[in-house]
């Protein structure tokens, strides 16, 4: 195997590693460890990972510490590494209920890179997604006032629609027409606007909605102010709908508390969908909100608010909630094509 391929099957290998580590939802500071290894070793030259490899000087790099050194080692001797192998076979089905919504899921609309809060590159992103069997995904990087999620600003915005056109004339060919959908998850302010200027959102593919601030807003300001962002012509998609978190390192969060009734009837009237967030930590809503969606009329859309690769994997979760509350495939807004979910959203 030649120096370049070895340190690109290494690279690979470690990459997998973090994906089964993020899909089996192991802590964050294991999957970084491979995940920052992975790029220490891509950004050198093939002749210096060799050069270091032999005289055993690996682990001076900042990023490999021994066990990731030995991934590196196995892979460059044309090896699967033991502990991806390991973790290969222990990783099973994450549910056996859901398959046949997720088999009708043309896409993931609601999801973040590294130019936000996600960990990874968009294109990684994207080539995980297309593995998964979609067609394609929507790019929903928050929004400038959510700092702590390093929120894009409009500047950062508009140079990401630029990437994106990029990776998609590069990744269409590669990806059998894997498309990247321009998208944002934009911040519901106190009074129901939106945390971003009409121009940009006029330029966007979809729109996830979602309230991350104020979350314990008595019910009927919270519902108007829900209201208000739900009847935006921009707003696609209502995310994570209550705000609950229900496990996680982020500990638990009661939910937001708002007239459901009026919410999901705005979302029938005003075209807009309900998420149905499959993050093992939200899962939200809750059944008893979901089954009350499906009463009402509405459309869903099932995503994963994955923030690393391995986590594009969870939507199976949301799909068993999907199937349990009687949604059914033909109002979940991701089983459509790409063309028919444009023209959908933009009208």
């Amino acid at each position: 195997m030649s120096d370049s391929a070895g340190v690109a099957a290494a690279v690979e290998a470690l990459r997998q590693i973090g994906y089964y580590l993020e899909r089996d939802r192991q802590p964050t500071h294991r999957v970084k460890a491979y995940r920052r290894a992975a790029d220490t070793i891509e950004g050198l030259p093939a002749a210096e990972v060799r050069a270091r490899r032999r005289a055993g000087t690996l682990t001076e790099l900042p990023g490999i510490g021994p066990k990731t050194e030995a991934v590196i080692l196995e892979a460059m001797d044309g090896a699967t590494p033991s502990y991806l192998t390991k973790l290969e076979s222990a990783a099973g089905e994450l549910t056996t209920a859901g398959t046949g919504m997720r088999a009708e899921l043309k896409a993931d609309l609601h999801l973040h890179s590294d130019w936000s809060d996600g960990g990874s590159p968009i294109e990684e992103m994207a080539r995980t997604a297309a593995a998964l069997g979609h067609q394609y995904m929507a790019l929903t990087d928050h929004s400038p006032r959510l700092t702590v999620a390093n929120g894009l600003s409009r500047e950062r915005r508009l140079q990401q629609l630029e990437v994106v056109a990029e990776l998609n004339k590069k990744l269409g060919d590669e990806l059998d027409g894997f498309t990247i959908l321009n998208g944002i998850e934009v911040d519901i302010l106190d009074d129901g606007s939106l945390d971003c200027d009409v121009e940009i959102l006029a330029r966007l593919d979809l729109v996830v909605a979602s309230v991350h601030s104020k979350l314990r807003m008595a019910s009927e300001p919270m519902t108007e102010r829900m209201v208000r962002a739900i009847a935006n012509p921009h707003v696609d998609v209502l995310g994570h709908c209550t705000g609950r978190l229900i496990t996680g390192e982020r500990g638990t969060r009661p939910e937001s508390e708002f007239d459901a009734e009026i919410v999901f009837e705005a979302c029938k009237q005003f075209g807009t969908a309900v998420e149905i967030n499959s993050r093992p930590e939200r899962l939200d809503p809750p059944k008893r909100l979901l089954s009350m969606a499906v009463e009402t009329g509405c459309n869903f859309s099932i995503d994963t608010d994955a923030h690393a690769p391995g986590q594009l994997d969870w939507q199976v979760y949301g799909c068993e909630r999907a199937e349990e509350c009687g949604v059914t495939p033909d109002v979940v807004i991701n089983t459509w094509d790409s063309s028919k979910l444009l023209e959908w959203a933009a009208s």
